[in-house]
């Protein structure tokens, strides 16, 4: 497997186990339906958390920057996707994970939940 490929599941593990510690059950990592896809499910209660995570080995680079408005829209056209096929119709959120950093080496972790509210309108 690629080096990036081990970095980022590396920090999907990071952002799975810090919803869970604060009491999140993980319902999918990596759930797909054709080009649809979501880094990270969650469940806590009645609410939903689709979670994106966004992992870079080199400390001053922003990892955000690469979740542009076309990233937004995906994200919520496969949360819609993803709830239709569930036939979950729970209050949900969209988070953030920015990690800078490698698992042998220093890193960063900045969580920002609830880091946008859904456009209210996508284009398919």
């Amino acid at each position: 497997m690629a080096r990036h490929n081990d970095l980022g599941k590396w920090g999907e593990q990071l952002a799975v186990d810090i919803l869970a510690a604060d009491g999140w059950s993980i319902l999918e990592r990596n759930w797909r339906m054709g080009h649809l896809e979501l880094d990270i499910v969650a469940q806590k209660n009645e609410k939903i958390v689709f979670a994106e995570v966004k992992t870079r080995a080199e400390m001053d680079i922003d990892p955000l920057e690469a979740v542009d408005k076309r990233k937004i829209t995906n994200m919520v056209r496969s949360a819609e996707a993803y709830m239709a096929r569930t036939g979950l119709d729970f209050e949900a959120r969209f988070d953030l994970f920015a990690i800078n950093g490698t698992p042998d080496g220093e890193y960063t972790v900045d969580h920002i939940p609830d880091a946008f509210d859904p456009p209210l309108k996508t284009i398919h």
